[in-house]
């Protein structure tokens, strides 16, 4: 993949932060995602009131068959036992390697904490695309669209182009059509790390949006959250031209991988910076708010200086975060139960 470092402390890798990310989509006990709602906080909590989450495992038990460059990102786990028949496990974890050739990865299991089992025909959507060829795909985030009853994948290739294709089963994707560059957002040289989510705002007529990173030009800062919106997820997608995140509240340069979340009626969005930990902005119900509230996940010494792409979800009554650990470009996905 061809974006450019992002700069970090001395004490991280220079791989930093830029392709953190994730999402999961939240699920309920028996597995359903439900795009960011938590439930109930544990006694330990963190800003807002949110859990506070403790390593677990590493998502793979083992090595992975498709592992190109030697790293896994941007996880987003979806419960799919009730959308379809016939389903390889409870939950479907997606994944992709950062760099050329990148590749949307698939694993599965019964349990949101996983071991999961890698899809023995991975990559499920690769570089050869059906109307062209790109470097790499890379940050699958995958969305279940009950009016069409089709799983909706947003992906990138390249950074400044976000896609979007549809599938009936979760594996087999078609009808990949661009849906977001940076010739829709003004001053911007990068457009991806897209997660899409059912959340209405007023005065835009819309069901879902979408939060991405937008390198901007104009500073301070230069790795922004953007955000956009749309009918029903797959197009008449409109985007505004200001960011709704700059890292400049944080005290950074570089924000990425955008998580929406909803609690205390309103709504947050989680996102790592180029310190290296996961930080909480209120933007409130109609995104008109940039409330930041500091810290929400900070590394321990087994995650290398880095977490990013935080997913979450309930299984059984316990609360998840799947997220990405270790520095850019060396980065394995992991999960931590809310303490």
């Amino acid at each position: 993949m061809n974006d450019r470092p992002l700069p970090e402390p001395a004490s991280v890798s220079r791989r930093g932060l830029l392709r953190g990310a994730a999402l999961l989509g939240t699920a309920t006990a028996a597995g359903t995602a439900l795009g960011g709602t938590l439930g109930t906080a544990p006694a330990v909590a963190g800003p807002a009131g949110f859990p506070s989450y403790r390593y677990v495992r590493d998502a793979f038990a083992g090595p992975l068959r498709y592992n190109p460059t030697g790293e896994t990102i941007f996880p987003c786990v979806r419960g799919v036992y009730d959308k379809i028949s016939g389903a390889r496990g409870r939950y479907y974890l997606y994944y992709a390697p950062h760099d050329a050739p990148g590749g949307i990865c698939l694993a599965y299991a019964d349990r949101l904490e996983g071991p999961y089992t890698e899809h023995p025909a991975n990559p499920i959507v690769d570089r050869v695309l059906p109307t062209t060829t790109v470097s790499h795909v890379s940050s699958p985030h995958v969305v279940w669209n009950a009016s069409t009853r089709e799983f909706f994948l947003y992906f990138h290739g390249e950074n400044f182009t976000t896609r979007v294709a549809r599938s009936r089963d979760g594996i087999t994707f078609t009808n990949e059509t661009p849906i977001l560059s940076t010739r829709l957002v003004p001053n911007t040289t990068e457009t991806s790390y897209a997660r899409v989510f059912e959340h209405s705002v007023a005065g835009k007529n819309n069901k879902y949006v979408m939060l991405f990173m937008g390198a901007h030009t104009v500073g301070p800062g230069t790795r922004k959250i953007f955000w956009g919106w749309s009918p029903n997820g797959w197009d008449q997608w409109q985007f505004a031209p200001n960011p709704l995140i700059s890292p400049a509240g944080d005290g950074l340069t570089d924000i990425s991988s955008p998580h929406l979340l909803k609690r205390n009626g309103t709504s947050y969005v989680a996102y790592h910076g180029n310190d290296g930990r996961i930080r909480l902005t209120e933007v409130g119900n109609n995104f008109d708010r940039e409330v930041h509230l500091g810290v929400f996940h900070a590394p321990i010494a087994s995650d290398n200086g880095r977490v990013a792409a935080p997913a979450f979800g309930t299984d059984g009554g316990v609360s998840y975060m799947i997220y990405e650990a270790g520095p850019r470009l060396d980065a394995r996905i992991c999960i931590a139960r809310a303490v």
